[in-house]
């Protein structure tokens, strides 16, 4: 009977999230200046745009800080990095992929997602010396 009641709750509470998107933003800036949201939920996947960090430092540092924020992100709908299945990574120097990675190698320990890498032009944050990384990610909630 319990067992029966389990599984019920867990085909309930699934049912619950595939009803509906939810979406979010962290930083209540963004949502001010820009149209989109930081975070998605859609069943069991969670989307991530614009992930960055230390913008005007190294390409290390921003790597690293983008990451960090793709972490701040995850926990704060309970997940970690562990959990992305899929990252873009958009670079304003392509040249800078093995700096890229080094720190990815660092932060996925061996289970990393798989990854699509653009160079762009990052013209509206920061000018020359600005933002040079950006990731969007795609998580899965297990």
């Amino acid at each position: 009977m319990w067992l029966c009641r389990i599984l019920n709750e867990n085909i309930n509470e699934r049912m619950k999230n595939m009803s509906g998107i939810k979406r979010y933003n962290i930083n209540t800036a963004i949502a001010e200046q820009f149209a989109y949201s930081e975070i998605v939920e859609a069943g069991d996947f969670v989307f991530l745009s614009f992930c960055v960090g230390n913008i005007g430092q190294s390409i290390e540092a921003q790597v690293n800080g983008a990451l960090d924020d793709m972490s701040a992100r995850l926990e704060s709908v309970g997940l970690t990095l562990e959990a992305v299945v899929k990252v873009d990574v958009l670079m304003k120097d392509p040249w800078n992929i093995p700096i890229m990675e080094k720190v990815f190698k660092e932060r996925f320990k061996g289970k990393y997602p798989a990854r699509k890498t653009i160079g762009t032009e990052f013209g509206h944050k920061g000018g020359m010396d600005g933002l040079q990384v950006q990731i969007d990610a795609i998580a899965y909630r297990k």
